[in-house]
């Protein structure tokens, strides 16, 4: 009989991984912080336009706790704050790319469908 702990090893590595990075905003919020190198709030929410403000402020922190954005106050008034990528979410930027072109190819061949 396999030890469990063979059995559950990759699943774990997976599901450890998609807890960091999935849903419907962390993955686009690295990468845009990819694109940008660093970027203010509110121009994360105008770029994710269908987010609302609780559930960005909550995938930011999220993003900070796994350490995979930074974010860096500035003491001013109005306070300012920025986001950026860390070296712990840079490592991540080949994989999301990997799957914008997968995508890319999913959306080609979904137009190339007859309707």
């Amino acid at each position: 009989m396999e030890n469990k702990l063979e059995i559950c090893q990759p699943t774990c590595s997976v599901d450890y991984a998609f807890r960091r990075i999935g849903g419907k905003y962390k993955g686009r919020i690295l990468w845009y912080l990819q694109e940008h190198k660093t970027l203010r709030y509110g121009a994360l929410k105008r770029i994710l336009s269908d987010v609302t403000t609780k559930m960005l402020t909550q995938t930011l922190r999220e993003l900070e706790t796994d350490n995979l954005i930074n974010r860096k106050v500035y003491h001013e008034v109005p306070p300012k704050v920025e986001y950026s990528l860390t070296e712990t979410g840079e490592e991540l930027i080949p994989f999301i790319d990997y799957l914008r072109q997968w995508g890319d190819r999913q959306i080609e061949k979904a137009n190339r469908q007859p309707q």
